[in-house]
């Protein structure tokens, strides 16, 4: 590919997303805060930048896959960011955001001529690292057709919502909060079938291959029905973050969300419970605590 891309997060889905389009032959400047996290890539061919900037092309693309809001807007506010990605420069941002923080940083890139546009994504780092995710997409349409090639080496397909970025970011919350939701409710109804002599996993495979036959019952149903959290994909942490966003949506479009605040109790539970880092499917380990039940 003739377009070098800067690339800057390299968590566990920066690292399987910029990998994937090191595969697509995309020549590729990283930076993360731990330089060690690059190294795998370094090793690939792509080139270490030591400051965010530096990962920036004027009148380029840089794509950022970061853990949260702030951690965002440090990288568009580091010295010589915006001032470098300069007029038609584009930001992709990736990571999953408030549509508040969104709104703000295009307005921000705007009055230095370059454009930002959301792209949160839905995958685990294994679908990212198989150029397999689903990716919300909102921004300018300029902006939007010199990023599809882009997009189209990371995922199995785009779905545009139109010229507002924190379009994007809202439809990403929505996902994340019916993702935790159905996290509750299987962990919920797996406990009750243990609780009743059933086997757990016996009762997960026949409801995944029949009336709950979809990939979030399927794959995160395993893990719960195997008291299983490893690999570790999303963090319970995170997890609280995004429903946190979801709790601001919610209160700004004046829209009750009871499940919400029930979700919230629980994966702050379990952080307080010393299970932040532990993949998010772990907050049903908190259910098998509530029944009475030995934890793994």
């Amino acid at each position: 590919m003739s377009e070098r891309i800067g690339f800057i997060g390299l968590g566990n889905m920066g690292q399987a997303m910029a990998g994937g389009l090191l595969k697509a032959a995309y020549t590729l400047t990283v930076y993360n805060r731990t330089t060690s996290k690059a190294e795998a890539l370094t090793a690939k061919g792509a080139q270490l930048a030591h400051q965010p900037s530096e990962a920036v092309r004027t009148g380029g693309i840089v794509v950022s896959m970061v853990a949260n809001d702030q951690a965002l807007e440090d990288i568009v506010m580091s010295q010589g960011f915006l001032e470098r990605l300069g007029q038609n420069g584009i930001h992709l941002s990736m990571s999953t955001v408030s549509p508040f923080t969104a709104r703000k940083l295009a307005e921000l890139h705007a009055q230095h001529g370059s454009i930002y546009l959301a792209a949160p994504v839905f995958g685990r780092p294994d679908a990212a690292a198989a150029q397999k995710l689903w990716i919300c997409l909102a921004g300018p349409q300029a902006g939007k057709e010199r990023v599809r090639p882009v997009l189209e080496a990371m995922g199995q397909g785009i779905f545009d919502f139109g010229d507002d970025p924190g379009a994007a970011n809202i439809v990403k919350l929505c996902g994340n909060f019916l993702i935790v939701s159905a996290m509750e409710a299987m962990a919920e109804a797996l406990t009750l079938a243990e609780k009743s002599g059933l086997d757990r996993s016996a009762v997960l495979d026949m409801l995944a291959q029949t009336m709950f036959a979809a990939p979030i019952y399927q794959n995160y149903g395993k893990m719960i029905a195997e008291k299983r959290h490893t690999p570790v994909g999303f963090q319970q942490k995170l997890g609280l973050k995004d429903i946190n966003l979801v709790r601001e949506a919610a209160e700004y479009a004046t829209m009750p969300m009871p499940l919400v605040s029930l979700m919230h109790d629980r994966l702050i539970a379990g952080v307080a419970k010393g299970r932040g880092e532990m993949d998010w499917s772990a907050l049903s380990l908190d259910v098998l605590e509530n029944a009475g039940l030995e934890l793994p």
